[in-house]
């Protein structure tokens, strides 16, 4: 059983929601990546999304954006952000890490020398952004002969043509973005996403995460309420980009401990309430 099935099978015997955060490598300085990757887990991550600088991150917003242009600055690429994900097995052997970024980097090293190296460095998924299911089969052939997990977007305005094709391929989790845009926008409607993710269902039979629009405790918790994990990017970043140095592990520690509690609530209810979800 891989890392993620393992976490999704543990959280559901406990019937608790895991909980994402998503950071990008590099910022807001390469010797920091590893050091918040241990905050996240000690309180509260099950999963952790290592974003992978990219110069045109076309999907995300202003802020992921900014991140990416700081680690750029420090002179991260790929070869570096698996290096950190290696720093990181070092001492924690348990917690998957994702990669989420764009095709370019990977295009560059080579799918197969990719994929070697992402395993010998305990990479457990990748999230390639501008992969699209149909047209990237040699890709996930080098993922699947290293066991590494494809995870899939799924989106608003998926049609059901796509969502099947997805739910053939995706491995792990997939992620649904719960509004239509970038990354970073500020509201999305709760009952949309419930819907969606009840048409999500019938065809994909792995875990759904949602994120986009999770910003505090109070979206974090709705959306537990509905998806089996819950993904938090840009209010992390956020946090990273507006904190002094010295603050930044103490202020994303407060950040996902809160959102963390908010999450573990829904499952307190309806452990209390005697439903199995």
């Amino acid at each position: 059983m891989s890392r993620i099935a393992a976490t999704f099978h543990t959280l559901s015997q406990n019937n608790r929601k895991a909980l994402i955060p998503f950071i990008t490598a590099g910022d807001p300085e390469p010797t920091m990546t590893v050091l918040l990757m241990h905050e996240l887990v000690s309180v509260g991550a099950d999963i952790i999304e290592l974003g992978v600088p990219f110069s045109d991150p076309m999907a995300d917003g202003p802020t992921i954006q900014r991140s990416y242009e700081r680690a750029l600055k420090n002179h991260v690429g790929l070869k570096d952000v698996l290096e950190m994900v290696a720093e990181f097995r070092r001492t924690n052997t348990v917690t998957p890490v994702v990669l989420m970024g764009y095709a370019n980097p990977v295009e560059v090293m080579g799918y197969q020398r990719f994929a070697v190296r992402a395993k010998e460095c305990g990479v457990d998924a990748v999230l390639t952004v501008d992969y699209p299911p149909e047209e990237c089969e040699e890709w996930l052939e080098n993922l699947k002969q290293k066991k590494i997990d494809a995870i899939f977007l799924l989106s608003p305005t998926t049609p059901q043509t796509r969502i099947q094709q997805i739910a053939k391929r995706a491995q792990g989790f997939v992620y649904y973005v719960s509004l239509k845009g970038v990354t970073g926008a500020a509201h999305f409607d709760l009952r949309e996403v419930a819907n969606k993710l009840a048409d999500i269902r019938s065809y994909v039979s792995i875990p759904i995460g949602v994120g986009f629009g999770i910003h505090d405790d109070v979206t974090a918790s709705a959306v537990a309420e509905l998806a089996d994990a819950v993904v938090v990017g840009s209010r992390i970043i956020e946090v990273i980009e507006k904190s002094a140095k010295e603050d930044v592990l103490m202020n994303v520690s407060n950040l996902v401990k809160s959102l963390r509690n908010a999450i573990d609530k829904v499952s307190i209810k309806h452990r209390t309430a005697g439903i199995k979800r």
